[in-house]
């Protein structure tokens, strides 16, 4: 991940997300962003959708991280957008381990580092490498508001009349088109 020290970095432990956003699944408005996952690597997608959208939004440079999860190979890293790369951890290694390592290394650079989970102890370890720290929950509902300003952003864009050409024309020009059209 390529960011510069103005960039704040943002690691996500993936599965801490959705663990949490599982239990708040039962009609509470943040679940909106992943209505109907059957499946865990499409929980994954959303997740990283939902999350592309957020980093872009809120100009974070995002690393979502998943435990190596029953595969033996070396860990990889898959740029998803232009501001989240996907994360899977070597065989072994946990999703915690990764992020914990991240901060110690990224503590020289003077790189803002924002971690987002609920797991206490790693919460004082990242803290403790000067990362600041972010709930789950807070990042799932921070998402959802993000999601919805966008879609709103969206909305409104298609209503305005302002993309009309007659609507955006100054005065003296709707008056000279108007004569032209009755000449």
């Amino acid at each position: 991940m390529a960011a510069s020290s103005e960039q704040p970095i943002l690691l996500v432990d993936g599965y801490n997300i959705l663990g949490v956003w599982s239990q708040r699944q039962n009609g509470h408005a943040s679940a909106e962003i992943f209505e109907n996952i059957p499946e865990l690597e499409t929980a994954r997608l959303h997740l990283a959708d939902a999350l592309a959208n957020y980093s872009a939004f809120q100009g974070y440079q995002a690393r979502l991280v998943f435990d190596a999860q029953n595969r033996q190979e070396k860990g990889i890293c898959e740029p998803f957008t232009e501001s989240l790369d996907l994360y899977y951890t070597d065989y072994g290694q946990t999703a915690d381990t990764y992020i914990e390592m991240y901060c110690a290394k990224a503590r020289s650079r003077l790189a803002r580092i924002i971690v987002a989970t609920s797991d206490r102890a790693q919460q004082l370890t990242v803290m403790g490498y000067g990362a600041e720290w972010m709930s789950a929950l807070q990042l799932v509902k921070e998402m959802a508001a993000t999601t919805t300003k966008i879609r709103s952003k969206q909305n409104a864009k298609k209503r305005s009349p302002s993309r009309l050409l007659a609507h955006s024309l100054d005065p003296e020009a709707k008056r000279k088109l108007e004569q032209l059209r009755w000449s």
